[in-house]
């Protein structure tokens, strides 16, 4: 069976609904929490399918959190390699910084449901089961896009999605978020974050209700696709 490993770098940020596609697609898989197993003495090379997470840390924030310098060194190992990997949230700024690009607070805070523009390469790909979908926004950072990948998705401020090929795909949103539980820990976490920009938990709890199983169901496409299109 092909193994998949899942870093996470808080508890209530896991792989939520695109499990089930990961599991379809028959890898087994594997979770570690980054910030506590030290990223040089994990094997990030032999699994088959390596899945970054989120987490409330910048990249940035190496004073506080200096596993990170550690972990960007480990994807950029894998990613000098050409071995699948999945970037989300976090995950998604550790690959761009990973890559040489600049990571930065951004200029605003995104928290809520939006759908994204896509680029003509994001419509070409996994990212179209994705056109027309409101999915969720949970960040304040943001990245320039790196050298030599394709700009899948954007918002008005940010960039939100990029691949590299057939085995890298970087996403910012969290369409795998639609139905998972622990979006009650999100809201009970980030209330500053949330009143910052206009928001109430009772109104985003009423959005995940409603909008969150599309989204949930367009994210699960979206991995099963990408996957399936995985190089060797």
């Amino acid at each position: 069976m092909k193994r998949a490993l899942v870093l996470r770098h808080v508890e209530h940020e896991g792989i939520a609904g695109y499990r089930e596609p990961i599991e379809t697609a028959g890898y087994a898989i594997e979770r570690v929490a980054a910030h506590h197993a030290g990223c040089t003495r994990l094997d990030t090379m032999s699994p088959d399918l390596l899945v970054v997470m989120g987490g409330p840390m910048g990249v940035y924030d190496t004073d506080r959190y200096p596993w990170l310098s550690e972990e960007i060194a480990v994807i950029r190992r894998r990613l000098a390699a050409d071995l699948p990997t999945l970037g989300v949230c976090l995950g998604s700024q550790l690959i761009a910084a990973a890559l040489g690009a600049d990571v930065r607070k951004g200029p605003v805070r995104e928290i809520g449901f939006a759908p994204l523009e896509l680029t003509e390469p994001g419509k070409a790909g996994p990212l179209r089961h994705l056109d027309g979908v409101e999915v969720l926004h949970w960040h304040g950072d943001t990245f320039d896009v790196p050298d030599e990948v394709d700009l899948l998705a954007t918002t008005a401020p940010y960039a939100q999605a990029f691949a590299r090929g057939r085995n890298l795909l970087a996403l910012q949103f969290h369409a795998e978020m639609g139905e998972d539980e622990r979006f009650e820990h999100w809201l009970a976490n980030d209330i500053v974050d949330i009143a910052e920009v206009g928001m109430t938990p009772e109104a985003l709890r009423a959005d995940h209700g409603r909008l969150g199983p599309p989204a949930a169901a367009a994210g699960r496409a979206m991995i099963a696709e990408w996957l399936a299109g995985l190089g060797s």
